[in-house]
């Protein structure tokens, strides 16, 4: 009996060590079962960023096999634009340069942080990081933290990291890139 006991405490304070768990974003559960697009619609931090996706006709695209990483900017990040620069973007008139700045924040595999930073060792100091959109970010990383500076010199800090999804992995980010123009 002790050791039937032993094995089953043994294995309570095993099995949650056995797999991570995903960070909460936005106050919603991140599930690794579900999709980018699924995770996403979920997260109350991130309905300027499902907005967008939908005005630029990429959700079909995000919810799809992948393997994809996306650098998901906040609700917050979108407000760090000038005045009216969001509303601008979803007019439909605007679907392309939409369609550009979303698809500079999506690279065409999974990468996790550590991976990343290992390639920023590996390089000096600055990784850059080829996105589907055609831009080129540049990672590097101070202390714990991942950053990325986009083609006109703006600066993100990855504040959520490695979000596994079913088809990828998401970044949270806290300032949206933008390619030149």
């Amino acid at each position: 009996m002790k050791s039937t006991a032993l094995a089953l405490t043994l294995m309570a304070f095993a099995a949650p060590m056995q797999a991570a768990e995903n960070p909460m974003v936005g106050g919603a559960a991140m599930y690794d079962t579900k999709n980018i697009v699924e995770n996403a619609v979920n997260s109350a931090d991130h309905t300027t960023l499902v907005a967008a996706v939908k005005a630029a006709g990429l959700v079909d695209t995000l919810a799809g096999p992948g393997p994809f990483t996306v650098f998901a900017p906040t609700n917050e990040a979108f407000a760090k634009l000038p005045a009216g620069t969001v509303e601008n973007l979803l007019k439909p008139e605007n679907k392309d340069t939409l369609t550009k700045i979303l698809t500079c924040h999506v690279v065409g595999k999974a990468v996790m942080s550590d991976a990343l930073r290992g390639m920023i060792m590996d390089d000096g100091g600055k990784h850059p990081v080829p996105t589907l959109g055609g831009c080129t970010l540049q990672a590097s990383y101070e202390g714990d933290k991942i950053m990325l500076e986009d083609e006109m010199g703006n600066v993100a800090t990855v504040t959520i990291a490695d979000v596994v999804q079913s088809n990828g992995v998401i970044h949270v980010i806290d300032t949206v890139m933008l390619p030149k123009m």
